[in-house]
């Protein structure tokens, strides 16, 4: 295995809760940042500075951020896509701020009602904001593997939008599956074509399970030389485009499978079982990690 240690980034405060139906309180959400970044987790995302009305479980990622307790050495990004984002979050003590692109043109109208080179335009002032002040920035590509309008989309289109993220001064750019149709094969040689271009080191793989294939895939580029790993507690989010199927692919499942390669997370496995059951509960709804069910099971 090629990577002795992996950061693993912590989706779930984001990706995972805007994707969920129920909404939760600053309290909960506080308490649930705070708790993962006690489980060893270095990155944890804390929120996102967007339309209220069209993502309302966002609303008060402003008051979550100024709220939280700061674990030392923990990077707490927040999703920022335009310029009275960033501001707002810069307000409310952001370190860290992230965009949000895609590699397929009808998810970009779809989802920003613009196409990829106008928002490629939106986010270049925020990073030039960003760099001025010394604020890191990581850049997301949807739809690497996959559209829900397009079907499959070109690896090419996929470079060229991390190329242009990385030439905006993104840090690290994270590749989504965002309906997670992509199968090891498929994502290990997007990996390989966008590193053909960027560092290894910079790239991030997010993988989504709705057809079961996210450790698969995760593994293929572990093979490919990848160190960085999005997940989300509890498998929180599942997929808007998949009614009824699996979103992110939980965070449990992923120590665990990196536990038992030798990889070090630095992540307590069973506190972050724990934290997985507080927040499903709090959602009122059951982990969809598998490995939370074996643990939770376990215990009883």
């Amino acid at each position: 295995m090629t990577a002795p240690r992996v950061t693993i980034v912590e989706v779930g405060p984001r990706d995972g809760l805007q994707n969920e139906a129920a909404s939760l309180s600053v309290e909960a959400k506080v308490t649930f940042i705070e708790r993962l970044a006690d489980c060893g987790l270095p990155v944890v995302e804390a929120g996102a500075f967007v339309s209220a009305e069209k993502i309302p479980q966002m609303a008060e990622s402003g008051e979550v951020l100024k709220r939280i307790r700061r674990r030392p050495g923990v990077r707490y990004p927040v999703l920022t896509p335009n310029l009275r984002g960033y501001a707002d979050a810069r307000a409310a003590g952001a370190e860290e701020v992230a965009v949000f692109a895609a590699a397929s043109e009808s998810f970009s109208q779809k989802n920003i009602n613009c196409s990829i080179a106008e928002s490629l335009a939106r986010f270049r002032p925020v990073c030039e904001r960003a760099r001025a002040d010394g604020v890191r920035v990581r850049g997301y590509i949807s739809c690497v593997l996959g559209c829900p309008y397009e079907g499959a989309v070109p690896v090419a289109q996929v470079v060229t939008v991390a190329e242009s993220l990385a030439a905006m001064g993104c840090a690290e750019i994270s590749l989504g599956d965002t309906i997670g149709v992509g199968t090891p094969g498929a994502a290990r040689a997007m990996l390989s074509a966008v590193a053909a271009s960027l560092p290894m080191d910079t790239l991030g793989v997010h993988f989504h399970d709705t057809y079961g294939q996210a450790l698969a895939n995760i593994l293929a580029c572990l093979d490919a030389g990848v160190t960085i790993i999005d997940s989300s507690v509890a498998g929180l989010g599942g997929c808007p485009y998949a009614k009824g199927a699996s979103g992110n692919v939980g965070t449990e499942d992923v120590v665990y499978m990196l536990r038992g390669l030798g990889i070090e997370t630095g992540v307590d496995l069973d506190r972050l079982a724990k934290t997985g059951a507080f927040i499903a509960t709090a959602l009122g709804r059951a982990p969809a990690s598998k490995t939370a069910q074996a643990l939770a099971a376990r215990h009883d």
